[in-house]
């Protein structure tokens, strides 16, 4: 008799792990918690969690990969109904903050003065603190020019908050938007 648990009991054990874990858990995390005692690949853990997201594919909540790992959240098409569970209204963002936080995120690493040049209008040092308070951006590093003004880059928390893997799951752009950015900042 084996004191270890059977495969099923294993997929049980990582299943309560990243339901209970309150944040996402990368696969290193299950290795090295959960999962210690048991000396799995990291292919092993792979198939457990692909195991999981089957599992889970016609659920009303699902399992998901964001930047910072696995987690389970509800569907997305769900949202709206679910939303009336919790008593505060979502938080509205101003459209100068939502410009802001896009300019952020498909031209980083990107300086204050090159927002507001592609703005066209100045970025507040509100929008800045907002987003920073959000963790959805930080400081990167200084352009190296007179000034050195700081580079913004989205964070793992920004990626996590808009269900993105990588920057390589943003939306295209629309077409039209980019042909309202000078030359100069166009990659």
């Amino acid at each position: 008799m084996t004191d270890q648990p059977s495969k099923p009991n294993l997929i049980q054990l990582v299943e309560a792990a990243l339901f209970i874990a309150g944040r996402p858990l990368t696969i290193n995390d299950l290795q090295q918690t959960v999962l210690a005692n048991f000396k799995m690949a990291r292919g092993q853990v792979l198939m457990i969690l692909e195991e999981l997201v089957s599992k889970y594919h016609n659920s009303g909540i699902i399992l998901t990969e964001v930047a910072s790992g696995w987690r389970f959240q509800s569907r997305p098409e769900l949202a709206e109904y679910l939303s009336y569970l919790f008593q505060e209204k979502p938080q509205r963002y101003s459209r100068a903050l939502l410009e802001t936080l896009t300019i952020i995120a498909y031209r980083q690493p990107v300086t204050r003065g090159e927002i507001e040049a592609i703005r066209g209008v100045a970025v507040s040092s509100s929008i800045i603190s907002t987003l920073k308070e959000r963790l959805w951006i930080k400081e990167v590093g200084h352009k190296e020019v007179p000034g050195r003004p700081a580079l913004l880059a989205t964070t793992k928390e920004f990626l996590d908050y808009f269900n993105l893997k990588s920057l390589s799951h943003l939306p295209e752009l629309d077409q039209s938007l980019l042909e309202k950015i000078p030359q100069d900042f166009q990659t």
